[in-house]
């Protein structure tokens, strides 16, 4: 890729994953599991990915306090300066930030992406190709630019952005996003042709990133500025260590495709889908027998279909008769549960249990 050495990627890998409980567990989520049972996490996947497109030293990852260890012993070519570890969760605009903030202090012309560590790229080389005109557009344009690609089903758990003005040829102005909405508005999104997926990548240059992410949150980092003329990460560390807790819970989705007029999105070629639901996960997956799909499971399937099953190692699943169901084990939990549109059940299954039995089953 083109002039490399500007081209940065922020990796977030702070969230608790819940909607993949009972696999995804608050001390263990998902972002660090071997999901598929091929010696690699989902985001030792990620960065892997990154890591052969840009240096290395470029690759930045923000998570949580309580899951800075697990970082460093995945990915432990990490620098402490490319290790970013909240103090409390919030929201994924804190994060890009934190980040552009820091990556800005070392290159004042960086172009920056931002993406989850729990997606899945099908066709890297056009992956490749997006990425880097999506580069090039925000190092000669001040937008916020996410990769949108074309719905393939109408899919409930997703975020779907509706194309706007073309700004240029492949990039549109934003005209509207609505996060997961109802299958039946899904389904009315894709026969319209005008709405893609949000795949949750975001990229802007690092000056543009800032501008527009102050302006949602309070001043915090601009604070720190003022009081530090001279930059130090250290220093930076401490401060938000102590501070952090003053942003609010804001998602980059919410808070800049419905917050600010400079977005856009680019219209993207390359098969993707969000790992973080166990409905998504079943339909991207390749399915066998019964048009069930097997994780990294051993399984005997009887009369049973479009069901998604993971167990332990050293477990046998019998499924007879069962026809679209989640049937997952980790540790002291067993779950099954209807698959379709699953997320917000196990949102509020999880609660329940956490209310009623606390955090040992969390």
């Amino acid at each position: 890729m083109k002039e490399q050495n500007l081209n940065y990627c922020v990796i977030l890998a702070g969230g608790k994953g819940r909607r993949l409980w009972p696999c995804s567990r608050d001390q263990w989520p998902k972002q660090f599991i071997d999901f598929f049972g091929m010696g690699r996490t989902l985001l030792q996947y990620t960065y892997d990915r990154f890591a052969r497109l840009l240096p290395k030293e470029n690759i930045y990852v923000v998570t949580n306090e309580d899951y800075e260890s697990i970082v460093r012993e995945q990915l432990p070519e990490l620098t402490d300066e490319r290790l970013l570890s909240e103090p409390i969760h919030r929201g994924t605009a804190p994060s890009m930030i934190w980040a552009s903030h820091r990556i800005f202090n070392k290159c004042r012309d960086a172009r920056i992406l931002v993406t989850p560590s729990d997606l899945t790229i099908v066709g890297e080389d056009r992956f490749e190709a997006c990425l880097e005109r999506a580069f090039e557009f925000v190092a000669a344009n001040d937008y916020m630019l996410t990769m949108g690609v074309k719905p393939t089903r109408p899919e409930p758990g997703y975020g779907y952005i509706q194309l706007g003005e073309e700004c240029q040829e492949g990039v549109h102005k934003v005209k509207s996003f609505t996060e997961k909405p109802e299958r039946e508005f899904a389904r009315m999104f894709m026969e319209m042709g005008e709405f893609y997926w949000n795949t949750g990548m975001f990229l802007a240059n690092a000056r543009c990133a800032l501008d527009t992410l102050y302006k949602l949150v309070p001043s915090v980092l601009r604070t720190f500025d003022a009081e530090h003329p001279e930059y130090d990460y250290v220093e930076e560390n401490k401060y938000v260590k102590k501070n952090f807790p003053s942003y609010p819970n804001l998602s980059i989705d919410f808070g800049v495709l419905e917050r600010s007029d400079n977005v856009c999105v680019m219209r993207c070629d390359f098969g993707w889908a969000d790992l973080g639901t166990w409905h998504s996960m079943y339909e991207a997956l390749s399915k066998g027998e019964g048009d069930n799909v097997t994780v990294d499971t051993d399984v005997v399937l009887d009369n049973a279909h479009g069901n998604i099953i993971k167990l332990p190692k050293g477990r046998l699943a019998v499924i007879s008769n069962l026809d679209g169901y989640i049937i997952a084990e980790e540790g002291n939990v067993l779950f099954i549960g209807k698959k379709e549109d699953s997320s917000a059940d196990i949102r509020r299954i999880v609660n329940d249990i956490q209310i009623k039995k606390g955090n040992e089953f969390i």
